[in-house]
């Protein structure tokens, strides 16, 4: 093998040997590491916080010295909060999303 080949190698495994760890450790070492009761509290909304990191820059895109854009993928967004507080079903969010956006899209911008 040539020494690009083993730099390659040796990277994927230090990522997977860091990735393993991070992803481990808590459930290893939680016992001898108790996190305080604030951190434990904080730690809880932060599933929600990522969802939201990921899914607003998407469905509310912008350009810097502007406004967020209200595009189909917004009002979409918008009817599968609709069809989830109507029905709590997330299927039925998917599929109306979905649906909606389908429909949406090829006429956007009114």
């Amino acid at each position: 093998m040539s020494d690009g080949n083993w730099y390659v190698l040796g990277a994927i495994l230090v990522l997977a040997v860091c990735s393993l760890l991070t992803r481990t450790g808590y459930m290893v070492f939680g016992d001898y590491l108790p996190l305080p009761e604030g951190l434990r509290r904080a730690l809880r909304y932060a599933p929600a916080a990522a969802l939201v990191g990921i899914i607003v820059p998407e469905v509310l895109p912008w350009q810097p010295g502007s406004l967020p854009s209200l595009d189909a993928k917004a009002v979409a967004a918008a009817i599968a909060i609709l069809v989830y507080w109507k029905t709590r079903n997330s299927l039925y969010v998917i599929i109306g999303g979905m649906l909606a956006f389908w429909l949406i899209r090829p006429w956007w911008p009114f």
